[in-house]
């Protein structure tokens, strides 16, 4: 069996797989955001899983993202290079709003004070020009100790080409400070650019202690109960790492939940046939948007997060506050607005009767007719629509508007900054909307998704197997993965190709030392080697695939071509200005076995069986109420049919089909919704 867990910042998704049989079970239950380990053993207990018999645990969490965001992590010291105290804290001496004279720039995680340099240094090909101060190194350490930190960081200029000078400060504060966990630079990227390099390490260690604690409690518990499978996390750049890994490097695990759902999509884009998908993850705090091109999730190697740089790979998702939880409120100029703000877990939305007065999505969602009731969570969570009503009504007032109005004017709002997250990640990234297929999942995706799509241009909407657990579900599909780098800036016509060769097998075996402390055989592990390039005077770079095995001079050219093709893709033209390597990758990938999925049962074409009756829901374009079929999604079968307006109904989800839209039951039991176009039918 394998079992996968997301923690999210409403509920946390279970997954059980009978990996003999393919069958599934689903659960959820409440997020407990003082202590997600408890809610995680809660999962574990609602889904019966039997410990011992459990091969995989793949783990998603957003701990690590919330101490960020909260500001709770850990008290943290910098040691860098004499004269670079304050790069940190200058980074690109950029603004992210250029014309706000009331910007103010974001505190960073490390004040001056805590920011100590210690005499060394190196060129930027790794040759010492000033040799490391001992002895100032162990003032350095004595200060340190003194100010109670409980993370070190130590970021030395050049330390990515000879790391020397990082590991003997590491030794001098094993020594003096044992207490204190410690990160180096170079452990995690070996890439030029010191404010991003620093920026990096400082994120690992300001989340290191408090992800190091929750896993070793989770894992003690495991074993506790009985459980001696693999404890697997999932990397915010796909794949999955052991958790050991994770208590080492923990800024992997920064976007380690919403991953889950990236992976899952890919997968499903193999499994179906849809190979381009743009995904709406709606979860109860925030929607999660990506994309799949041609089977093929989009990685970046560096990220923003809270207005802090990230340099190790990332899958590229856009995060907005548009949750089921988004709280709706009115501005300075009276207008109606949905988030960021959620109403999380505690106190939950109105409806939740647990004290939440403001009005959320959820309430909304409910108050026109989209959900029932009386089978939330299938029946397991009771919500009372009057205090839906109620909170609903503290707004409708004063935008004097009537109950319904408002409620779908919350609706419609957040679909609005749904649909422009999509534009963003999609159109102003060069792809058209229309060769794409929505895969709307989470609590809250099938909600929506039709709408969106219809707003933006997409033709079909896919609402996989077990939406409101997806994400976890994904986990289910992941390999162990390592990413290595080494910066290499070097002309591509005239690249010394023995030593791209000689760094590109050292990159090869790191990883495959780190898989094969994780217990790979070789045969199980696999490498995928990409270089960044530029034309010479750029800044940015463009990342390409390149080919397995010894480099030649015959490869120039492909490599060259590659990289003008993916340039023209991603800018808009290319240059006959010389192309110049910047960075070699590799991705160390550990194999797992995939469990096998089972396929519905063959019906008829007729939903009739799994028809549950009607329901009310309220359209704003005509002002009234519009009957709509509801459906028991657990009855449909493969090839069944369902015309809109209807409402799909399971446990953990419900999908929302409006006139025109037509959904076709998938082998495997996805919705595939062709949605109804206002400019000439089905789309």
């Amino acid at each position: 069996m394998r079992i996968s867990v997301d923690v999210g910042g409403t509920f946390t998704d279970v997954v059980v797989l009978d990996s003999a049989t393919g069958t599934l079970r689903l659960e959820k239950v409440e997020t407990v955001p003082r202590n997600p380990a408890s809610g995680v053993l809660e999962g574990f207990r609602k889904a019966d899983a039997r410990f011992a018999e459990i091969d995989y645990f793949v783990h998603g969490t957003t701990l690590g993202l919330n101490a960020l965001l909260t500001r709770t992590g850990a008290k943290v010291a910098i040691v860098t290079t004499r004269g670079f105290r304050d790069v940190y804290e200058l980074g690109r001496t950029d603004r992210d709003t250029m014309y706000d004279f009331k910007y103010r720039k974001p505190k960073t995680l490390v004040p001056r004070h805590l920011r100590f340099e210690v005499a060394e240094r190196l060129d930027y090909q790794g040759n010492v020009l000033t040799p490391f101060d001992r002895d100032g190194a162990v003032s350095v350490a004595r200060q340190i100790r003194n100010e109670g930190v409980r993370a070190v960081v130590v970021c030395f200029l050049h330390s990515y080409t000879n790391p020397a000078h990082e590991l003997a400060m590491e030794e001098v504060l094993r020594q003096e400070c044992p207490e204190v966990s410690v990160t180096l630079s170079h452990r995690l990227t070996r890439e030029y650019r010191e404010y991003e390099r620093t920026s990096t390490a400082v994120i690992d260690a300001y989340i290191k202690p408090i992800m190091r604690t929750y896993l070793d409690r989770l894992g003690s518990e495991l074993r506790n109960q009985g459980y001696g499978g693999q404890f697997l996390l999932t990397r915010s750049g796909g794949g999955a790492m052991t958790a050991t890994a994770a208590k080492e490097e923990p800024v992997h695990s920064v976007m380690s939940g919403p991953a889950g759902g990236a992976i899952g999509a890919a997968y499903l884009a193999e499994l179906t046939g849809y190979r381009n998908l743009i995904t709406l993850d709606m979860g109860g705090t925030s929607l999660d948007t990506t994309m799949v091109v041609d089977g093929q999730i989009s990685v970046e190697n560096e990220a923003t997060v809270e207005h802090l740089p990230i340099s190790t790979p990332m899958i590229d998702i856009r995060t907005i506050g548009a949750g089921g939880g988004s709280i709706a409120w009115i501005d300075d100029g009276g207008a109606l607005q949905v988030g960021p703000q959620s109403a999380g877990a505690d106190p939950g939305p109105a409806c939740y009767g647990k004290g939440g007065e403001n009005a959320t999505f959820t309430d909304a969602a409910l108050t026109i007719g989209y959900l029932d009731d009386r089978n939330f969570l299938g029946g397991a969570m009771g919500i009372d629509t009057s205090l839906s009503r109620v909170a609903i009504e503290r707004l409708s007032g004063p935008l004097n508007l009537s109950l319904y109005e408002a409620a779908a004017g919350i609706i419609r709002i957040s679909e609005a900054k749904i649909t422009g997250a999509i534009r963003e990640i999609s159109v102003e990234q060069g792809y058209h909307p229309k060769d794409f297929a929505l895969l709307g999942f989470g609590g809250g995706g099938g909600l929506v998704a039709c709408n969106v799509a219809r707003e933006i241009g997409i033709p079909t909407v896919i609402i996989p197997p077990g939406p409101g657990n997806f994400s976890a579900w994904g986990m289910m599909m992941v390999d162990v993965v390592y990413d290595f780098a080494q910066t290499y800036v070097t002309g591509l016509a005239n690249a010394d190709l023995a030593a791209v060769n000689e760094l590109y097998a050292n990159l090869e075996a790191s990883g495959r030392e780190a898989l094969g402390r994780d217990g790979f055989a070789p045969q199980d592990c696999r490498f995928i080697r990409w270089a960044e390039l530029r034309y010479e005077g750029q800044e940015h770079t463009v990342k390409i695939e390149i080919p397995d095995g010894e480099l030649t001079s015959s490869h120039i050219p492909r490599i060259a071509a590659s990289f003008g093709d993916a340039h023209e893709m991603q800018y808009g033209h290319q240059t006959k200005d010389p192309v110049e390597i910047v960075t070699l990758r590799v991705r160390a990938v550990g194999v797992l076995p995939k469990p096998k999925i089972a396929k519905l049962k063959q019906g008829t074409g007729d939903a009739g069986p799994a028809f549950k009756g009607s329901r009310a829901v309220y359209q704003s374009t005509l002002d009234r109420f519009v009957p709509y079929s509801v459906y028991d999604r657990f009855k449909l079968l493969a090839g069944d049919q369902v015309a809109g307006p209807a409402i799909i109904e399971e446990p953990s989800h419900t999908t929302v089909i409006h006139e025109g839209d037509l959904a076709t039951v998938g082998e495997y039991g996805e919705l595939v919704i062709a949605i109804f176009s206002t400019k000439g039918g089905i789309a």
